[in-house]
């Protein structure tokens, strides 16, 4: 039949007609309000807890399986009236029985069994929402669902429930749960919907993009669809309306097997970007003046990516009765399956290699199935017996799934455009206040010399009236001075007048004597009062000159303070020049130390990355083989952009700047630079510089002063690359090196700060001079100790030094200089020994075959080595090691031994 486009509002087979919930098991109870624990036992975290979610950035997670068997159509009840379900649940158990026959079944366990009563809330709940969870917390989740077509996997999924809400899918109650936990003022949320349909990724959301490539970043081994529409969703009316676009252009086809068969896969993909801190950090000040809240400390951003994936359904030809182009589609859904299975066989056993490669289908879930997301698989099953076959198929395909383990990893980093922009502001208020203040100064400043030269002029007005009004009151008493003379003079000569008149006839001489004398005395009288008054209008005078003189003091003394207020108006000036002059040298220092932090956060986060998934520094020993278990293929070199970009920090910024970070205050700060230190000290070529400027003694301070569990990681990464000199070994011992990698290992809980705490010990091991003094401040105790991890790359450090510790031993009693049973023996590491001898890991095997080889080379230990069962670890190393070397040495050894060919011919062993 021909393609044709799916509807969104089709009717498919009802999976359950109610919406109440079963309890069916006490693990699953989704009505609970506390947060699901993670896989490895940890609590969703929270911005308060942000420090805890750092330490714990990585952990095992296993693909969780669901089982729902989807009711009888009414086909099957016509069909199969006369047959019982082939199928039969056992919810409380989490089991499932299918039936061979009338009297014998097989048994299952999955992670749940969901019956055909099951809701799609109670779906939701054991399937997706953990899932969803984890993705807010910052970490990739799969949601997928796999089974016969016609089982109900676009129903669990993709079911939009706009008649009954109650049979919403998993796609619209997860983003339901999306919108509730996200703040839409500082997070996002963008969806892309696909369709892989004949091995061609096409956009639902824009049909003309029909040929999308996959890229992959290659250095963190992320898929990522570039050419894909990315759509921002800010409310739920607009997801559900972007689905209805989405399914409309879906393929489907009508088939024996169901009316409406998916023809495609169909890849749903929900990005969140969450903002944990920053969500108001500022506040206001008194005076209105807005501070920031955490100057210079950037927010954390967490992004996740959630991915659900409607899988097209397998069938039988025979079955389904697709012919022509429909069963061109069928023969491609079915080979895409098929190389999922492998891949997940091949994760589920352990194999090296796993073949992502043959389907789009697979390079798109590498992530989901060994990679770093968490994943919940459902997968949907009918209960007719005449599909029995396909049913087990997809039992044994969920058996398989459950089996793969995913390293779950916490994606956040730091907003630094945010703190940018956070900074751009406040030095925009900062500038701004500066020119406030520098606007208000120069108007006081010009005030004040307004104010001085008006009463300068005020002062120099008065001083000339009072002056002029001095020199005319002098004049006015001189003139009227001079009249009042001229006055009292015409009198006097009236009077003289008069007097001779009134003599008459007396005697001229005495007439003349007594005038005389009349007239020398009024002349001798004028002359006094005339005396008088000059000698007043002097002393007028000299007051008027005095008081003249004053006023020119009083202006010399307004013009000096005139002089040394342009003088202090000039220092004034140039104090603004210099403090203009230093803001511009701040702004560029402070433009600089943000390109130093970028740099280094940049590199330390590099760093941080190739740790995580081996990276391309020089690693001790077994390390290199450690890291590239873990890391793919195809990330084993992470190219010399990064060294080169290092290389350059270091050059800039200098060594001693960068160590000196390691004491600032902000632990961030601290965590960024040794971050940088333990990169630089991966290159063979920076560590005895290190040494040299103190970096050995800072990095041993940290591990007795810090706390955080991020920085005694990768200290100890570093000072595992330091001590592969042997000379930094002697200093490490000196400086008390393996008492504080001992406190470490005890207080430690995280596997990678173990690794690396085992790591620096491991290659402190072979150095023959410090063998007696390690073992006296507990380097093997802190060994052994370490074991209680259980982790592969801790176990496989432990026993690289435990060998090495071996090795070292016995070329010291080879050469004479040591005497009497192992320290490994005394210290009770040979039971450790025998029991991973013949461990699965091939780094800790080979090391542990070593160990024992090195100590059953000297008699003095034979006899505690036959009583603790290392005598037949020998015995299979010579016959079943796969390196020859080893072989030939644990052949040699049980040959030489006196001890040991006793006990063989007591045993009646032929050797």
């Amino acid at each position: 039949m021909a393609n044709n486009y799916r509807n969104g509002a089709s009717n498919r087979t009802s999976l359950a007609k109610t919406d109440r919930p079963l309890s069916v098991n006490s693990n699953a109870k989704p009505a609970a309000k506390s947060k699901p624990l993670l896989a490895s036992g940890l609590r969703k975290s929270s911005p308060a807890s942000l420090g805890a979610s750092r330490r714990q950035r990585r952990f095992l997670g296993r693909v969780r399986v669901a089982v729902r068997l989807r009711t009888r159509n009414a086909e099957e009840m016509m069909a199969d009236a006369d047959f019982g379900d082939c199928v039969e649940l056992l919810p409380e158990l989490k089991r499932l029985k299918l039936r061979k026959n009338n009297w014998d079944a097989e048994t299952y366990e999955f992670d749940e069994v969901l019956t055909e009563f099951a809701s799609q809330k109670r779906v939701y709940e054991v399937v997706a929402k953990p899932v969803v969870e984890s993705v807010l917390d910052g970490y990739n989740g799969t949601v997928m669902a796999y089974g016969q077509t016609g089982t109900g996997k676009t129903y669990t999924l993709g079911r939009l429930g706009e008649e009954d809400p109650a049979t919403r899918g998993i796609m619209v109650r997860a983003m339901e749960h999306i919108f509730a936990d996200v703040a839409l003022e500082t997070d996002s949320i963008t969806v892309s919907y696909l369709q892989l349909y004949m091995e061609t990724i096409q956009d639902l959301l824009d049909p003309t993009n029909d040929n999308i490539s996959i890229v992959e970043d290659p250095k963190t081994g992320d898929v990522s669809l570039p050419g894909a529409t990315l759509v921002e969703i800010r409310d739920q009316q607009s997801f559900v309306e972007l689905l209805k676009l989405g399914e409309a252009h879906r393929f489907a086809a009508n088939t024996k097997l169901n009316t409406e068969s998916s023809r495609s896969h169909a890849i749903l993909m929900v990005h969140v970007k969450k903002s944990i801190e920053g969500r108001d950090t500022t506040h206001s000040s008194e005076n209105g003046n807005t501070h920031m809240g955490k100057n210079l400390r950037p927010p954390i951003v967490r992004k996740g990516k959630l991915v659900v994936v409607d899988l097209a359904g397998s069938e039988r030809i025979d079955k389904s009765g697709s012919e022509g182009h429909t069963l061109e589609e069928a023969k491609s859904i079915n080979l895409s399956l098929s190389a999922l299975g492998k891949c997940i066989n091949a994760l589920a056993e352990g194999s090296a290699h796993v073949p992502v490669r043959d389907s789009k289908l697979t390079r798109l879930l590498r992530d989901s199935f060994g990679g770093t997301a968490r994943t919940s698989l459902v997968i949907t099953i009918g209960p007719s017996p005449r599909h029995r076959g396909e049913t087990a198929s997809t039992i044994m395909f969920g058996q398989r799934a459950m089996k793969v383990e995913n390293m779950l990893k916490l994606k956040e980093e730091f907003d630094y455009k945010s703190l940018a922009r956070r900074l751009d502001i406040q030095l925009d208020k900062l500038i701004g206040e500066h020119e406030r203040q520098q606007k208000a100064f120069e108007n006081e400043i010009e005030r004040i010399t307004k104010e001085a030269q008006r009463q300068i002029s005020e002062a120099e007005r008065n001083h000339a009236d009072a002056l002029e009004k001095e020199r005319l009151k002098y004049q006015k008493d001189y003139m009227e001075s001079i009249k009042k003379l001229e006055e009292k003079w015409m009198m006097n000569q009236q009077k003289q007048g008069s007097d001779r008149i009134m003599a008459g006839s007396k005697d001229d001489c005495s007439d003349v004597t007594s005038n005389a004398k009349g007239s020398m005395v009024s002349v001798v009288e004028e002359l006094a009062e005339v005396k008088k008054l000059l000698l007043k209008e002097t002393q007028l005078r000299k007051a008027a000159e005095e008081e003249v003189n004053s006023l020119k003091n009083q202006v010399a003394q307004w013009k000096r303070s005139e002089e040394s207020a342009n003088t202090e108006i000039l220092k004034l000036r140039q104090m603004l020049e210099d403090e203009a002059h230093q803001k511009k040298n701040l702004e560029g220092e402070i433009a600089m130390l943000q390109t130093q932090l970028l740099q280094l956060s940049f590199e330390a986060d590099e760093t941080r990355r190739r740790l995580d998934r081996g990276g391309s520094g020089k690693f001790p020993g077994g390390l290199d083989a450690l890291m590239a278990q873990v890391k793919q293929p195809q990330l084993k070199d992470s190219g010399n952009g990064d060294k080169a970009s290092i290389a350059k920090l270091f050059e800039q910024v200098g060594l001693q700047k960068i160590l000196s970070l390691l004491e600032a205050e902000d632990a961030d700060v601290r965590i960024h630079a040794v971050k940088v230190v333990a990169n630089l000290a991966a290159e063979e070529s920076n560590q005895q510089k290190i040494v040299e400027a103190g970096g050995l003694t800072s990095l041993l301070m940290l591990l007795r002063s810090s706390e955080d569990e991020t920085i005694h990681r990768v200290a100890a990464g570093a000072i595992a690359n330091l001590a592969m000199n042997e000379t930094n070994q002697e200093l490490i011992m000196t400086q008390g090196g393996i008492g504080l990698l001992s406190m470490t290992a005890v207080n430690a809980e995280d596997p990678q700060t173990l690794r690396m705490v085992a790591g620096a010990i491991a290659n402190l091991c072979g150095n023959d001079k410090l063998q007696t003094k390690l073992r006296d401040e507990g380097g093997i105790k802190a060994l052994l100790g370490m074991v209680r991890c259980g982790h592969p790359d801790v176990l496989a450090q432990v026993a690289r030094g435990i060998a090495n510790f071996a090795k070292c031993e016995s070329r010291a009693s080879t050469q004479g200089t040591k005497t009497g049973r192992s320290l490994l023996i005394e210290d009770g590491a040979l039971p450790w020994i025998v029991q991973n001898a013949n461990n699965e890991a091939s780094p800790i095997r080979r090391h542990i075959e070593l160990a024992l080889c090195h100590l059953a080379q000297h008699e003095v230990n034979a006899k505690d080595m036959i009583s603790g069962g290392a005598l037949w670890e020998l015995v299979r190393i010579s016959r079943d090691c796969s390196r020859e070397d080893i072989r030939t040495l644990a052949h040699r050894t049980l040959t030489s031994s006196l001890a040991f060919q006793a006990e063989l011919r007591r045993l009646r062993i032929d050797y």
